[in-house]
């Protein structure tokens, strides 16, 4: 549920950086990009720290090397994040992290099902965790707006 405020939160306060005047942040999607970038970062951090042991008890047991796939889903977060903020990058990055969101929905079905616990708290409900990844999917696949190439008219 944090994860949802990290990602609403952000989004917000971008909109509102970009009502003031900053460019990249002045239409929702500009916005939308750079507050799931933000959430990316904030849950891939947890694949680094003691909650760590948490996210291992999370994934499937049909899925060999668990803690190393902890980590290396948290690259991929913080990779995600990265091309997400890199304009260029961002359509392929958009692609890839749909494929990571369905990749990684196993391991919080796993969770719910199994009753892991996130850093002392139950995992998110299945009820509201499948909703909860519709923005993450429809925010990935957002599409830049084409470049232009020289100044204003």
């Amino acid at each position: 549920m944090v994860v949802l405020f990290v990602l609403l939160g952000s989004l917000l306060i971008f909109r509102c950086i970009g009502a003031l005047g900053v460019e990249a942040l002045a239409t929702w999607s500009a916005a939308t990009h750079y507050a799931l970038a933000t959430m990316l970062i904030f849950t891939a951090s947890a694949h680094f720290t003691k909650m760590r042991e948490d996210l291992v008890r999370m994934v499937p047991g049909w899925i060999p090397w668990p803690r190393a796939m902890v980590y290396f889903t948290g690259v991929c977060e913080l990779l995600g994040a990265v091309g997400l903020a890199i304009p260029f990058l961002r359509h392929a990055a958009g692609i890839l992290l749909i494929a990571f969101f369905v990749l990684v929905f196993p391991a919080n079905v796993h969770a719910a099902r199994t009753g892991a616990t996130l850093g002392g708290r139950p995992a998110t409900s299945l009820w509201l965790r499948a909703p909860m990844q519709l923005p993450d999917l429809r925010s990935s696949s957002a599409r830049r707006a084409p470049c232009r190439a020289g100044p204003d008219p």
